[in-house]
């Protein structure tokens, strides 16, 4: 064999290996059913819609506290994305993650759950 028909050999046995591996990662993906971009969902309140196309939602998390056991309550303001100005202050919303849209936007409104009274 010439050199050039060695470097052929090679390069078609690198292009199937690669190949091979591909499938299998996309196999697997398959199999165990995760999906690429699980995007985080969470519900808050509107504390501030000032703001033109944007939202302030606070979301209460409750934690167990790691030494005393106690649940508390841990509130975080997370700024979102309202593309028409439809959320009025205190309407519970469901927000999802999205690309970066600014400073501090990185949360879109999906749906407005329930007015406010």
């Amino acid at each position: 064999m010439s050199e050039t028909e060695q470097t052929e050999t090679i390069n078609t046995e690198t292009i199937n290996t690669e190949t091979v591996i591909t499938e299998v990662t996309e196999a697997e993906q398959a199999e165990t059913g995760e999906t690429r971009n699980a995007r985080k969902v969470r519900e808050g309140v509107a504390v501030s819609v000032k703001q033109d196309k944007t939202v302030v939602v606070a979301v209460i998390d409750r934690v167990r506290h790691r030494k005393y056991r106690k649940t508390v309550q841990r509130t975080t303001k997370l700024y979102a994305h309202d593309e028409n100005n439809e959320v009025r202050e205190g309407d519970r919303v469901r927000i999802t993650e999205t690309r970066p849209m600014s400073r501090l936007k990185r949360w879109r409104v999906v749906e407005i759950l329930e007015r406010a009274r």
